[in-house]
């Protein structure tokens, strides 16, 4: 039973979708997986839907901030991550975009990733699943049609480019094995643990400077539409004395995560919700050994890395970050996608954009539920006690 007071919404019915697949994710298998499995459940469940093959590399991107978009009432990816940032950073850049990203987003798993929909499955309160399993369940709840509210995260390079992210933004070993795994693209999701023992083998230390705006110095958080950097300084001035400013400069990672999987098999956050206004911070710092390293991402796959007692793990609640990398090479991923090395700063915009399928619970399930329907996309009614 969900909380009173918690906005939900439903996609209207019939529902149009605009179904987004990249042929290339993962193993290369996204488009089978999509008539395997997910396309005669949209059938049943008479979901109409277009279907758009994705070409290169940001096409996506390129789409949706053309599209017309009040043609559909939800853009749903079947990829990995990568295809999802596209797609937000598509809608916001667009002239319309406070009205483009409150259009409903989803999520079928199809890359190797797939923190998203991981995410998206335990917030349902499902049991742990992973692979088909994992894509069924997702398509199952995206049949179902309930929507949620999901937070993004503004970050800024020092080129100026701004960025929306719905997922994290790392430096060091995770970005490094991230990135450095793309080789072993095709075996799926265990490239990741290829690609630790890999990275393990070499370890690797980063010089910088990371200080972080900590919750507690934020009384409210408000939702809006007009998602404005206000906890952020210029990236050129210092960090306000509000900010705690962390004195260690030898980092083995950096990883600000505001979901709870970092991948399928990844419970980084066990407390996360999609939109509980945070940025979940962790840091390790220099001096931890590779095996200790390694418990710990063994242990993130039931959630229990917090409880290894590792005196070099570090995890924050913040609402804003910033990131000076002083080591001259290396690389800053967001959302699994590199990005700009250089010093980097984020903010938390807290429930700005929508995603379908966050809670599996149907309204005649629900009493807290209030649905609502009507032309374009869908509005949200505060729930109460019927």
């Amino acid at each position: 039973m969900m909380p009173a007071g918690v906005a939900y919404m439903e996609v209207r019915r019939p529902c149009r979708i605009m179904m987004l697949v990249n042929p290339q994710s993962g193993r290369g298998q996204a488009l089978q997986l999509f008539t395997g499995h997910i396309q005669g459940m949209l059938t049943e469940a008479s979901v109409p839907y277009t279907l758009v093959i994705t070409e290169h590399q940001n096409h996506a991107r390129e789409l949706v901030r053309k599209a017309d978009l009040s043609q559909w009432d939800a853009l749903v990816i079947m990829s990995g991550d990568g295809l999802l940032f596209e797609v937000i950073n598509g809608l916001m850049d667009r002239e319309d975009w406070q009205e483009a990203i409150q259009i409903p987003l989803g999520i079928l798993p199809g890359g190797s990733g797939n923190a998203l929909a991981a995410s998206v499955h335990h917030y349902s309160q499902s049991p742990p699943a992973w692979n088909e399993e994992l894509l069924l369940s997702c398509g199952f709840m995206l049949c179902k049609g309930l929507v949620g509210p999901l937070d993004l995260v503004s970050v800024h390079l020092a080129s100026k480019q701004r960025l929306f992210s719905f997922l994290s933004l790392a430096w060091g070993f995770v970005a490094d094995v991230d990135i450095e795994s793309e080789k072993y693209r095709h075996v799926g999701a265990i490239r990741f643990l290829m690609g630790t023992l890999v990275r393990l083998a070499s370890l690797r230390v980063y010089q910088g400077r990371l200080a972080y705006l900590p919750v507690k110095e934020i009384e409210s958080d408000t939702k809006t539409r007009a998602p404005v950097d206000s906890l952020l300084p210029d990236l050129e001035q210092p960090v306000p004395d509000t900010w705690t400013v962390v004195k260690e400069e030898d980092f083995v990672l950096v990883l600000a995560i505001y979901q709870s999987h970092l991948a399928e098999d990844l419970w980084t956050v066990p407390g996360a919700m999609a939109d509980d206004g945070l940025i979940h911070l962790f840091y390790v710092t220099a001096g931890i050994s590779r095996p200790a390293l390694l418990r710990l991402f063994l242990a993130m796959e039931k959630g229990g890395h917090l409880a290894c007692g590792c005196p070099h793990l570090v995890y924050e609640k913040v609402k804003a970050l910033r990131l000076e990398p002083i080591t001259p090479q290396g690389m800053i991923t967001v959302d699994g996608e590199v990005v700009e090395y250089g010093p980097v700063q984020a903010q938390i915009h807290p429930g700005i954009e929508s995603c379908v399928s966050i809670q599996e619970l149907h309204p005649s399930e629900d009493p807290a539920f209030v649905s609502t329907s009507g032309l374009g996309p869908p509005k949200t009614e505060k729930a109460g006690r019927l």
